[in-house]
């Protein structure tokens, strides 16, 4: 099957897929993760001192949201959460969404694997492209940008966009909207149109959601295991890299609250109001976790992800790994 499907097909195909091969596909969100009383008392510890430490720049407990997983037991991760249901606009992080929808599509044959395709998914999520991104949200869900529609168009249109929605929700995925391409400097015409009057539609997440899918892509549960290497390798990251962009992929966000030789996969994403990152990180003496940390109306204070990196890093560095 070939890249010449009808946009429709392949909209029809990603709201329908169900791999028998995942298992957390017909579970609640939260399910399957275990409750910590030490990750609740980490998260909490966290907020307190970063508010504490930024809350004179404008930091309150309402403006910033914390899933933290251990993975030290692989059978049985647990994990806890400070604000994990709210819906926030989540920046470049819903990339990530389209990188596993794409690759659920491959595996799948409801899309052809092409270089084209290839390079597009590579500079989405290695360079946040959004020109890459349009292009990914294009294939994967058979609409185009373009003038205005009218309204039976643009519904036919939305219905297409929303295929990405019911694929995650066919997943049990909760309180997330992942139908909206991303923008610097604003969407015209039918994407407009898409995002509704008061921009309801908006791309939401929750750090819960994001820390599932993270969790799936790193325990290889969201495709094949071969694909869910594929996407980890475009995740990787380079926390010793020398840059002097404040707000790279490699060093601008948890990478800076790392221990030297750290591995660390993560996508982050920022605008005027949000930075955001969610990130898999193995610590040097082999403890490994996944943290997704979202801030509301702090884009201007770069500090408050490497912090928060920082203390989960010094806390996961005392607990001791199991060995694999």
């Amino acid at each position: 099957m070939t890249n010449s499907l009808k946009p429709l097909s392949v909209a029809l195909l990603i709201s329908t897929l169900v791999l028998t091969n995942c298992p957390f596909a017909a579970r609640a969100q939260g399910q399957g993760f275990a409750r910590s009383d030490r990750l609740e008392k980490l998260t909490r510890d966290v907020v307190s001192a970063a508010v504490e430490r930024f809350g004179k720049e404008g930091l309150t407990a309402d403006r910033i949201a914390l899933t933290v997983i251990d993975l030290n037991d692989r059978e049985r991760p647990a994990w806890a959460s400070h604000r994990g249901q709210e819906m926030i606009y989540p920046a470049s992080v819903v990339k990530l969404f389209y990188l596993a929808a794409a690759h659920h599509l491959m595996e799948s044959r409801a899309l052809r694997q092409t270089p084209e395709l290839d390079r597009a998914l590579r500079d989405m999520i290695v360079d946040s492209s959004n020109d890459a991104t349009h292009q990914v949200v294009d294939v994967i869900t058979g609409t185009t940008g373009g003038p205005e529609l009218d309204e039976s168009a643009l519904r036919e249109w939305l219905d297409k966009r929303n295929g990405v929605n019911r694929h995650f929700a066919s997943l049990g995925y909760e309180k997330i909207n992942v139908n909206q391409k991303t923008w610097c400097e604003g969407p015209y015409g039918r994407e407009r149109q898409g995002l509704g009057p008061n921009y309801e539609n908006r791309n939401k997440l929750t750090t819960e959601a994001t820390a599932r899918l993270v969790h799936e892509i790193v325990s290889g549960r969201a495709v094949s295991k071969v694909r869910a290497r594929a996407m980890m390798d475009l995740l990787k990251r380079d926390p010793a890299a020398k840059t002097s962009d404040p707000d790279s992929q490699d060093m601008g966000f948890a990478s800076g609250g790392l221990p030297r030789g750290s591995q660390y996969y993560a996508k982050a994403g920022w605008t005027s109001s949000a930075r955001h990152d969610a990130a898999y990180v193995r610590l040097p003496g082999g403890s490994e976790y996944i943290m997704v940390v979202f801030t509301v109306d702090n884009s201007r204070q770069p500090g408050i992800i490497p912090f928060v990196s920082r203390m989960i890093a010094e806390d996961f560095s005392r607990t001791p790994a199991r060995p694999r």
